[in-house]
């Protein structure tokens, strides 16, 4: 026996937890120079009933897009943590028109700050027009 649902709101959730890298962003010399952990989480919204249903990967956005997207725009040297989850925001939804909404978290692993730090994190949050 088949079930049908009908939902108001249509939309799941993709999540990547702890997407690690290498990279050299910040406003200092010696970050460009020597460069530093850096940890991301994103957040997908998007509607994952017709891959539910069909079980096919192109009728769902691909984790695997999304975790490279992430190590390509870590790897471009930014000032700010704030471009770099920027850009990776803008070029999510430019090349994968099914996500609705996209939740950032990017941070630096020990950042130099003078003290105890474990990190130190930037969240962002967008929705397609």
């Amino acid at each position: 026996m088949a079930y049908l649902i009908q939902l108001d709101q249509p939309m799941g959730i993709i999540k990547l937890t702890n997407i690690r890298t290498y990279s050299y962003h910040g406003c200092l010399p010696e970050e460009a120079a020597i460069g530093s952990d850096y940890r991301v989480d994103l957040e997908i919204k998007t509607d994952l009933r017709k891959s539910a249903i069909s079980d096919q990967l192109e009728d769902t956005v691909d984790y695997v897009f999304l975790n490279q997207v992430v190590k390509e725009e870590m790897a471009i040297r930014a000032q700010l943590l704030e471009q770099v989850a920027h850009r990776i925001i803008l070029r999510v939804f430019k090349e994968s028109p099914a996500v609705a909404r996209i939740l950032i978290r990017v941070s630096k692993i020990n950042p130099p700050i003078g003290g105890d730090v474990e990190m130190v994190t930037i969240e962002m949050e967008e929705y397609r027009n």
